[in-house]
């Protein structure tokens, strides 16, 4: 069956993402353009068509990176189950570390000091804007009478913090984490039953 348009639009869109993280890994920020494009399998126009810069094509790997993280709170019914939405969002976090996903930010904080533009970007598209959809989202339970939460974004961090603790760092780091899956599991569970009864409604 024939792809249509659309479909071979995502699929070239993701073909460019998956190239550009797997050679910013190798090469740092400076890598070549005409390298992504020769991984990607399509041609250096079509790459400066669709991002324009490369600041907007780190821009597009941050999002992604956040829609993946987030997508449990956008899931049907995620708010009727707020516990178990939290297990899964918890559980996204550890799967970056544990799959060493964080090339891109990483990157980002070896070049601040040249680039501390790229640097702000990064940060408000990955963490700051991954931390306001929980915010949000534990805003609504709030609302629904499931939680009480006074300050749903310095909520979010505590959650963030409870989950990754000193991981997040040892990942930036390079210095490994090895976690099974079982034991992603098991944190995420305990994080997320941990953070239901402290903010459990009165």
């Amino acid at each position: 069956m024939a792809r249509l348009s659309g479909q071979i639009d995502l699929a070239k869109t993701e073909a460019i993402l998956d190239a550009a993280a797997e050679v910013m890994a190798e090469r740092g920020l400076a890598a070549p353009i005409e390298e992504i494009a020769r991984r990607a399998r399509v041609s250096k126009q079509t790459i400066y068509n669709r991002y324009g810069a490369k600041t907007e094509l780190v821009r597009a790997l941050v999002a992604r990176r956040v829609e993946s993280i987030t997508a449990p709170l956008r899931m049907p019914g995620a708010e009727d189950h707020p516990e178990e939405t939290l297990t899964a969002y918890a559980r996204t976090l550890l799967e970056v570390i544990a799959t060493g996903s964080y090339s891109v930010m990483r990157l980002s904080i070896q070049s601040a000091a040249e680039l501390p533009d790229l640097a702000r970007e990064v940060f408000e598209s990955g963490p700051q804007r991954s931390r306001g959809q929980l915010a949000a989202f534990l805003e609504l339970e709030t609302r629904m009478g499931r939680m009480t939460v006074d300050d749903p974004m310095q909520a979010a961090e505590f959650f963030g913090g409870m989950v990754l603790g000193h991981r997040q760092t040892r990942a930036l780091l390079q210095l490994g984490c090895d976690l099974t899956a079982a034991e992603i599991d098991r944190i995420a569970t305990s994080a997320a039953r941990v953070f239901m009864r402290a903010y459990a409604p009165a």
